[in-house]
């Protein structure tokens, strides 16, 4: 993706320690000069106790850190990095007022806008991006033997890590970064995720940076006022205004085949040059980086999308301690429901992620998911777009314990999903085949008295054999050896050269078994597998 097109789990990060107490009961005091001269000894006693404790405690702590001579144990020396800053600190309070907020006048809104903007300008830097010719970068600027491109970050930490989007740093042979206060810096790639458009760089500053404070993604609505920061245009500290107008929308801007989009959708203005910035909502908190628009002009039209602050979060949190992302995978191909399809199945509303296809020896097939389940919920959250469950799955890693709730046969089950990761061998072999940008294969030729026609339908299908079953990699079904033009079928959009596996989610394993499900109803819903093993379904009325 180019700059043309481009534009917390909700937990803060920050490592939190508690330092430990020490209690002290003081006794009742005696009175009289014998009562106040035992509490004295009291308290001396009480004190040389204290020192002796902390000695003991600092030779146990050199003799097992392996500082005495003699202890060759190992010490690991772990850093951690706070992201955002302090709970609380910098945040902007609406003005006092003895109103009930929504009725803060417009004098009351312009005094936040303010507070807001100032709050987070300084958080968020210009990126001056050169690259080689011939990189994916968008360069509205061209120099000699190499071009340069623009975008913006946002600081995250205070120890010098920003992020930004991907496409803003893909191919830099130099990132230098400007602060809101003019001070510059080389930049250093920490790690990108191509699948969310997000990637760290790092600067190192001998003075104190300020930091933005991380929102929670979960608490934005739609309706309620953002303030986007960027540098659209090479105008740097550029703030906008306007409302969340959507959450949870898929846009198909990120060309990767395993991308997870699940944009905040904004009107807040974002242009070239926006791509890495703040979404901020009024209490001065980062709730989204700025990644695309939509656009026929190639500049702002009123649909700017960014990454939700947890999905960042997830994302920075591996980039920064792995340099890559270590993400948990189900192991599932997926539907979106259709209304037919939830009444087929049995639901009284339109919900849950249809699971097309759950790949044995993955993690969902072990944990007890099976093919044609209605996935509901995860780790407790709604499910109703593919791109939701994609996302939610993001948030986790390889190892954790997810819990899931599903439809089967007209009741709901629960399970709990082990995520495997990718260096798994059975999700090489499927990443390796999902990620494959062309295959060959061949088309199945079947004699004239092969071909049953369906003249109500518009269709010719045909009994698999054992090549066809291999090559579409499935059990049972028919294939669709020709459409007629304008027929139903052609109508709803199936071509031929698919296998059909069910109508009206009942199998499909011959002719006559299709047969008999065509003419039971007038309604069909048919789930065909292409040849290259996507599964898709269409809704055919006669």
């Amino acid at each position: 993706m180019n700059e043309q097109n481009e534009q917390r789990p909700s937990s803060n990060l920050a490592a939190e320690s508690a330092a430990g107490q020490t209690e002290v009961a003081k006794g009742d005091a005696g009175s009289g000069r014998d009562g106040g001269v035992a509490a004295t000894m009291k308290r001396n006693r009480g004190f040389g106790l204290i020192i002796i404790g902390l000695l003991g405690g600092i030779l146990i702590t050199l003799w097992f850190g392996g500082v005495l001579p003699g202890n060759q144990r190992p010490v690991e020396v772990s850093r951690t990095v706070q992201l955002g800053s302090d709970a609380n600190a910098g945040l902007v309070e609406s003005p006092s007022n003895d109103v009930p907020t929504q009725y803060l006048d417009v004098m009351s809104m312009n005094e936040v806008f303010k507070a807001v903007s100032s709050s987070v300008t300084p958080t968020v830097v210009f990126i001056e991006v050169e690259s080689l010719p011939g990189s994916n970068v968008f360069s509205p600027f061209s120099q000699r033997g190499s071009s340069q491109s623009l975008g913006s970050g946002v600081i995250i930490s205070d120890q010098g890590y920003i992020v930004t989007n991907n496409h803003v740093i893909d191919g830099a042979t130099r990132i230098r970064v400007t602060l809101n206060d003019k001070r510059q810096y080389g930049a250093e790639v920490v790690g990108t995720d191509p699948t969310t458009d997000l990637a760290v760089i790092k600067i190192d500053s001998q003075d104190a940076i300020p930091v933005v404070a991380l929102g929670d993604a979960n608490q934005v609505e739609v309706g309620e006022w953002v303030l986007a920061v960027g540098n659209p245009f090479r105008l740097t500290s550029t703030v906008t205004a306007g409302i969340v107008s959507a959450i949870g929308r898929q846009v198909n801007v990120i060309e990767d085949r395993l991308g997870i989009e699940s944009f905040i959708q904004t009107d807040a203005a974002i242009n070239p040059g926006n791509s890495g910035g703040a979404v901020v909502n009024l209490r001065g908190e980062l709730v989204g980086i700025a990644t695309a628009i939509a656009t026929e002009s190639g500049s702002y039209e009123g649909y700017g999308f960014a990454v939700p602050v947890d999905l960042m979060e997830r994302v920075v949190r591996d980039l920064i301690r792995y340099g890559e992302v270590r993400r948990g995978y189900l192991g599932v191909s997926i539907q979106a429901m259709t209304a037919r399809a939830a009444r087929i199945a049995g639901l009284e509303s339109v919900r849950g992620v249809y699971l097309s296809s759950v790949q044995p020896g993955l993690a969902g097939y072990e944990a007890g998911l099976r093919d044609g389940d209605i996935l509901l919920t995860i780790n407790g959250r709604d499910m109703t777009e593919p791109n939701e469950l994609q996302s939610a799955i993001a948030l986790f890693s390889p190892g954790d314990q997810v819990p899931v709730e599903i439809w089967r046969d007209g009741r709901t089950l629960d399970f709990t999903v082990i995520l495997k990761g990718r260096d798994d061998p059975g999700y090489a072999s499927w990443l390796t085949e999902l990620n494959q940008d062309q295959q060959q294969f061949f088309t199945p030729q079947f004699e004239d008295d092969q071909v049953v026609e369906f003249d109500d339908w518009g269709v010719g299908v045909a009994n698999l054999d054992n090549r066809a079953r291999r090559q579409f990699q499935v059990a049972h079904g028919v294939y669709l050896a020709f459409v007629t033009a304008d027929g139903p079928f052609d109508v709803a959009g199936v071509a031929r050269g698919v296998v059909i596996t069910a109508i009206n989610d009942l199998p499909v394993f011959n002719v006559d078994t299709l047969q008999d499900a065509v003419r039971a109803s007038d309604e069909l819903l048919v789930r065909v597998v292409s040849a290259d093993g996507t599964t898709a379904f269409f809704e055919v009325n006669k």
